[in-house]
């Protein structure tokens, strides 16, 4: 497959471009789709980036279209990335349920049939989409990258962010399911994808990375009261004793009275926008 992009939209917003791209993965096997906001820049010049990652059911168009990030970004000259939550196509094996299949990949390199030709979203998040923008987005500096997520994504954003600590200078989460190995989400998602052995569920699960000695200076996680999914799925507490134990500094917001949606996301984007380019700009 060639390694090359096409545009699907362009538009302007905040002084900035917001775009939409998709290219023939080589990780999936699949065509992918991601959308990029690039935000207004003196020519030249190197900017920041900040990936997010999408939950159960969404791909990159939720944020991009109900995020509220670009204002912000456009103030603190951040670039924004939204890849998509598994891959696509007829070809793809699929799952009737909402939570396993399409739309709910786990930020996984998946190793049992049928799952494992194509769901492999770790290998794509952690290295086949950053070479792409490396080659495609000139001014995006790699070398400052912090990394959010909601839900199945603030799961992806912590795993990914403690398996790669010198890479993501921030990493934070909205309701992200801090623990997969105790949940239901989690355990149907890697028993499907990874099989019987929850030795190698570890490397997928925030709270055992911790515990394994995976670490990172601090975190931030803003998580709703009224959260539908907040004790059977979510548990927040699970990832404050993690952090307490390993002495990782640990920002844990719970906003009184709102839920798992986009509204409280949006809610909150601006406050983690401005949270890492703090640190971004450190570097």
């Amino acid at each position: 497959m060639t390694n090359t992009i096409r545009t699907e939209s362009e538009n302007r917003a905040h002084g900035g471009v917001q775009g939409v791209y998709s290219h023939d993965s080589e990780a999936t096997g699949t065509a992918m789709t991601f959308s990029v906001f690039v935000p207004h820049h003196d020519e030249g010049a190197r900017l920041p980036v900040v990936w997010y990652l999408s939950g159960l059911t969404c791909n990159h168009a939720n944020v991009t279209e109900k995020g509220e990030f670009r204002g912000a970004c456009a103030e603190h000259g951040l670039i924004f990335i939204a890849p998509d939550t598994s891959p696509r196509g007829e070809e793809v094996p699929d799952d009737e349920a909402y939570d396993f299949g399409k739309g709910a990949g786990f930020y996984v390199d998946a190793t049992e049939e049928p799952w494992c030709e194509h769901y492999r979203l770790r290998s794509y998040i952690e290295d086949e989409l950053p070479t792409l923008i490396a080659k495609e987005f000139p001014m995006a500096d790699l070398q400052r990258e912090g990394i959010m997520g909601h839900s199945m994504g603030g799961h992806g954003a912590l795993t990914i962010g403690l398996r790669n600590p010198d890479r993501f200078k921030a990493v934070s989460a909205f309701a992200p399911i801090v623990a997969p190995l105790e949940c239901p989400w989690g355990e149907k998602a890697l028993t499907g994808y990874l099989g019987e052995d929850r030795a190698a569920w570890r490397a997928y699960d925030a709270c055992a990375l911790i515990a394994d000695g995976n670490t990172v200076d601090e975190l931030l996680v803003d998580q709703g009261t009224a959260d539908q999914f907040l004790d059977e799925q979510l548990k927040p507490e699970l990832l404050e004793k993690a952090c307490a134990d390993a002495g990782i500094a640990l920002t844990l917001n719970r906003r009184e009275g709102y839920d798992h949606s986009y509204y409280f996301i949006s809610t909150f984007m601006l406050d983690h926008i401005a949270w890492h380019a703090e640190r971004l700009k450190r570097g």
